[in-house]
């Protein structure tokens, strides 16, 4: 009895405590229009991230230049499985094609790779977030060619509007990279 009294309470302290940090999702993006691609299925590797983007932490660039974040808010998602769930489902919704992150599902292999490198991933000072890097599809499959390539995308957001739409401008430009992807690598 003791035991659950004692537990009862800890509990009840660490609920006092709270957590003050704010949690925000990403919501998800409209594909728009489908775009025909030769694989019929694509699995997608783990995103990689650059150290501070990879954070539960919400990072800004200053007018400086400088990278910086506030400890109290907080994406509600680990951003490497958030980013790369996400590039699937849309890479899914705009080319029809069976989709799936790593490890893939299925019982035959998929048709393409694709494998994404981040290197940059940011609210800028300038009011664009920006997310660049490179992109790779792989395959065994004569159906599909391998390809590389980069990409540099920016959406607009309001700073006065606050972390919805800086999380609103990160769902644009990823349906962005999943479009570029179908189009210039699938």
């Amino acid at each position: 009895m003791r035991f659950v009294i004692a537990f009862i309470g800890l509990a009840f302290l660490a609920a006092c405590g709270g957590d003050p940090a704010l949690r925000f999702a990403v919501p998800q993006a409209p594909p728009g229009d489908r775009i025909a691609i030769s694989a019929r299925s694509v699995e997608v590797r783990e995103v990689t991230l650059p150290t501070y983007a990879s954070s539960e932490e919400i990072f800004f660039e200053s007018s400086t230049g400088s990278i910086s974040s506030d400890p109290s808010l907080l994406w509600a998602d680990d951003p490497r499985r958030a980013m790369t769930l996400s590039l699937s489902r849309l890479i899914g919704e705009v080319t029809g094609a069976q989709t799936a992150s790593e490890p893939w599902p299925f019982e035959a292999f998929a048709e393409a790779r694709v494998e994404v490198r981040v290197d940059e991933m940011i609210a800028g000072a300038n009011g664009l977030f920006r997310l660049s890097g490179q992109y790779f599809v792989a395959s065994d499959s004569s159906r599909v060619r391998e390809r590389s390539g980069t990409f540099s995308l920016a959406a607009p957001y309001n700073a006065e509007q606050g972390i919805p739409s800086i999380a609103a401008a990160r769902a644009a430009v990823l349906r962005d990279l999943a479009r570029l992807i179908a189009s210039e690598g699938l």
